[in-house]
């Protein structure tokens, strides 16, 4: 059934998604970024919706240019996760006391450390994880050099950045503890490059709407850097250390979240396998249909040939570890997770705090109306995305959550 072709667009724009069960919008956002004349072409995931610029869902190939708005603010968002030898059994019935130190460990919302987490003081946590306290570390030092390098205008937000290194955020970022089809436990985290990410993004956005060749785009959030020129140069460094902040900011959270977990589990050794990391919204260089292309990412993962990604749901449903089959149709990509249904606005209309507590049965988490616009019903059935890919990926595991928390 899958994939289905847009039409009227000018580059080939295949979606495993109907087209009549896409929001106008989004449909229209996807024929202007296929409009652009760097595009070689466009693919849409199942948990497409509209986004700013372009599209959430959308895998985009370019010859030699990048549009910043089909990576988003959040450069580097994504999914890590990681899976225990604890067992159902051995969780007790009441999870609070382990909500309430995942939330002491990790800050949520707006807040941050009170000082730079020291990651030398994590290699119990990261020795459990299967590496040791110099891989956490590698490049530490250098990569906190390098901001110096960054745009000027970012330049007295380093202290910041340095305290929100390992802090989760609000929306739809989240920390959960998942049982598996087996009632294996894990953990999965979902998190970017905070504010100095967005603000990077701003910056580098509000910078290629003045180039002239993005004069008469059918939308100025879609305007582009050209490969070759300062500004492209200036926006990849600052790319490429946005996307390893997010990667070492959800690195170090892991560790928190695991120390909470032993902590929490004192009385037996609590052992860790191999993280499980992808990035969700960001730039990669790869051979597309044979040649090169800067492929961008908003809301979608890399589904290389036996490549692990993670897809979750939303708070109340279920989770996907899968494994990528490399299709080259979808430009070896999948979907980030389920995708909303509708606005954050219109969800917080629609429902109450009763429907979120009704919807969130059996889960440990906020029931409150600061997450109301998380409800699950504001998102499309994670099934039905899974099912629409199955030509894109294998189900691993399969996780539900039973504890959930949200800034």
């Amino acid at each position: 059934m899958f994939p289905v072709e847009l039409r009227g667009t000018r580059a080939q724009t295949l979606m495993w998604a109907e087209e009549h069960a896409v929001e106008q919008a989004a449909l229209q956002q996807l024929r202007n970024i296929a409009a652009l004349q760097w595009v070689h072409g466009v693919r849409v995931m199942p948990d497409v919706h509209l986004g700013k610029g372009a599209t959430v869902g959308s895998v985009i190939a370019m010859k030699d240019a990048v549009a910043p708005a089909a990576v988003g603010v959040d450069i580097g968002c994504g999914m890590e996760s990681v899976k225990t030898d604890l067992t159902a059994a051995d969780l007790p019935d009441d999870l609070r006391s382990l909500r309430s130190r995942i939330e002491a460990a990790v800050p949520v919302g707006f807040t941050a450390h009170d000082s730079a987490v020291n990651v030398t003081k994590l290699g119990g946590e990261v020795s459990a994880l299967g590496a040791s306290t110099a891989t956490l570390r590698a490049g530490w030092d250098s990569f906190w050099r390098a901001f110096s390098s960054l745009d000027d205008g970012v330049q007295a937000r380093e202290g910041k950045a340095h305290k929100q290194m390992g802090t989760l955020g609000g929306g739809n970022h989240f920390i959960e503890v998942c049982f598996d089809q087996d009632d294996a436990v894990w953990i999965l985290l979902h998190s970017g490059s905070r504010n100095i990410g967005k603000e990077l993004a701003e910056r580098h956005m509000a910078v290629a709407r003045t180039l002239p060749h993005n004069v008469d785009l059918p939308d100025r959030d879609l305007a582009v850097f050209l490969s070759g020129t300062p500004e492209m140069a200036a926006y990849r460094r600052d790319l490429t250390w946005a996307q390893e902040y997010a990667a070492r900011n959800r690195a170090v959270m892991l560790a928190l979240v695991c120390r909470a977990v032993r902590d929490e589990f004192a009385g037996r050794p609590v052992r860790f396998e191999q993280p499980i990391s992808c990035h969700h919204n960001y730039v990669a260089e790869e051979l597309i249909d044979g040649m090169p292309m800067l492929v961008t990412r908003k809301g979608a993962v890399r589904a290389g040939a036996g490549e692990l990604a993670l897809i979750p749901g939303s708070m109340g449903t279920r989770s996907y570890v899968v494994r990528g089959k490399g299709n080259p149709a979808s430009f070896q990509s999948a979907s980030h997770g389920a995708g909303r249904r509708m606005s954050r606005n219109a969800a917080k209309k629609q429902f109450t705090v009763a429907d979120l507590v009704a919807q969130t049965e059996g889960v440990e988490s906020r029931k409150d109306a600061g997450v109301v616009d998380e409800i699950p019903a504001a998102y499309k059935d994670i099934d039905e995305v899974i099912a629409a890919q199955r030509d894109l990926v294998d189900v691993v595991a399969t996780l539900r959550q039973v504890l959930c928390v949200k800034g």
